[in-house]
């Protein structure tokens, strides 16, 4: 007796009289997250500036003395931990327990100690970027914000227009955000079709990502030749470099837990803090200056003559950026771990190249940067 398969009924389409409405509100988001991340950014390049230039020139210290780089590293942690210490909120929960994004939103007194902590970590060295407390700043602000003036809205879409719009402001896409969304809501059981779920996230990404290119003009355009036509063994070189930059990723991965855990028996941040940067001041004098910061400037300095350095000078600065990245996101500082593995892959790839001339560099290096980006440390415990 043969049996009929009876497939599930398609999820409605949201009504559009559901979805237009959304559009203003994410348009908003959008552009105020944008305008966080700007200004938080140029603020703290402007103090970087002084930290890092006009300073040391009126003292008659080298800029990027190893002196220097230690004093200004290992200030910034006192710094900083100062903040985590006393100011109101304690500049958030502990940024190794947390991934880029669904923690409950902050509340908004936190919001004055977390900004100000991560303002001074991005101009005072630490290899770690600006994306893990400007999302939750800009969850916090708009979740506060749009349940006290839009309170017909679900407070959890506020949640997801905030994360979307940070993400396509750091990235200027908004392609990011729609690979971040589509990933959480796999797990989850849908409720009507996947578009109606991503579309007001989507409007404010694409916000954000317009408003931040036409504020801040950024790119990430290497400056690399253009790669000519691919052959396969284009292909097999990026595939074993992307490998071989994820199983460097992974070291730092295994090694996180056991780095935060030494970090957490320090007890205090005016002590744990103040101990990692003077590591990761020691990391800078092993590394060098373009082991400091971010990572995005620095990723320019090294595409703009890649043949000046050696392939064991790629390596070095590969490896202790990684350390200088497992260091700052274990002992306190609050930032975000993507943008430095964005220069790990990049030094690793430009490495890749310098040991194997055949190896192009158009072709290797962004593999790299996916394959050291997808590993980067994570949450401990």
């Amino acid at each position: 007796m043969a049996h009929d398969t009876v497939h599930p009924a398609p999820a409605p389409a949201t009504p559009a009289r559901v979805l237009l409405p959304q559009i203003l509100p994410a348009l908003v988001v959008g552009v105020a997250a944008s305008l966080l991340f700007v200004g938080v950014s140029a603020l703290a390049g402007k103090l970087q500036n002084v930290l890092w230039q006009d300073l040391p020139d009126a003292l008659g210290i080298g800029r990027y003395s190893v002196l220097w780089m230690i004093i200004m590293l290992t200030c910034t942690g006192v710094l900083v931990g100062l903040i985590v210490w006393k100011v109101p909120g304690h500049a958030g929960p502990d940024p190794a327990t947390l991934g880029l994004g669904g923690a409950p939103p902050l509340a908004p007194a936190v919001l004055p100690g977390l900004l100000l902590a991560t303002g001074l970590m991005l101009a005072g060295g630490p290899s770690l970027g600006p994306e893990n407390p400007i999302i939750a700043s800009n969850i916090a602000l708009a979740y506060w914000l749009g349940r006290r003036f839009v309170p017909r809205l679900p407070g959890g879409l506020w949640i997801a227009l905030a994360e979307a719009a940070t993400i396509g402001a750091l990235f200027g896409t908004p392609v990011a955000a729609a690979l971040l969304l589509s990933e959480a809501l796999a797990g989850q059981q849908a409720k009507g079709p996947l578009w109606d779920s991503v579309f007001a996230p989507l409007v404010a990404a694409g916000a954000g990502a317009i408003t931040t290119t036409l504020v801040a003009h950024p790119t990430l355009d290497l400056g690399l030749p253009p790669l000519a036509r691919p052959g396969w063994t284009d292909v097999l070189a990026a595939m074993v470099v992307a490998a071989a930059a994820a199983a460097l990723g992974m070291v730092a991965v295994y090694a996180f837990p056991y780095v935060h855990g030494a970090f957490l028996r320090l007890r205090h941040p005016m002590v744990a803090l103040p101990a990692g940067g003077l590591v990761l001041g020691l990391l800078a004098a092993l590394g060098g200056h373009l082991t400091l910061f971010k990572g995005l400037d620095e990723v320019g300095d090294l595409a703009k003559d890649p043949d000046g350095w050696s392939a064991g000078q790629f390596l070095t600065m590969a490896v202790v950026k990684l350390a200088a990245l497992l260091v700052a996101a274990s002992c306190g500082f609050r930032g975000g771990r993507i943008f430095p593995s964005v220069f790990i892959g990049a030094a690793f790839g430009l490495f890749a190249h310098a040991l194997v001339s055949a190896v192009p560099r158009p072709s290797v290096s962004p593999r790299a940067c996916w394959g050291c980006f997808s590993p980067s440390p994570g949450r401990a415990g």
